[in-house]
């Protein structure tokens, strides 16, 4: 899949977000190793912690459908640059893939490319819990 293709998936995602409170809408689209693609969205809450960002719905979406191992993320938002994910995201995206491909993007098209593992450096990894 083109990184254009999961960019499109995720700016449809977007749509759906509930964002009453910061009104700021992200989409994410999740590419398993299967080709298969996952969206999500953030969902708000009036009690903050409560909320979820779009990287960690589309991550939870394909693990409770049965994926596991995931290639690239397109992530999308009405920022000034590319929508990066928040630090929890990062440390999720690690935990699956520390090399998957996070395609960051806005709605005018500023577009940066990184590994899950270049965004968090020192993330914590399966290999910190051998028993697990």
């Amino acid at each position: 899949m083109e990184d254009r293709d999961l960019i499109a998936h995720a700016m449809e995602a977007r749509e759906y977000a509930y964002a009453p409170y910061s009104r700021f809408k992200v989409g994410a689209a999740l590419l398993g190793k299967s080709g298969r693609v996952y969206t999500g969205c953030n969902v708000e809450n009036a009690s903050y912690p409560a909320g979820t960002c779009a990287e960690r719905c589309a991550v939870g979406k394909a693990v409770s459908e049965g994926e596991r191992e995931f290639t690239a993320i397109a992530v999308i938002g009405d920022s000034q640059g590319p929508c990066a994910p928040c630090g929890i995201c990062r440390q999720v995206l690690c935990e699956f893939n520390p090399n998957m491909r996070v395609i960051m993007t806005n709605l005018v098209g500023d577009t940066l490319i990184s590994a899950a593992s270049e965004l968090l450096p020192g993330a914590f990894t399966k290999t910190d819990f051998p028993d697990a």
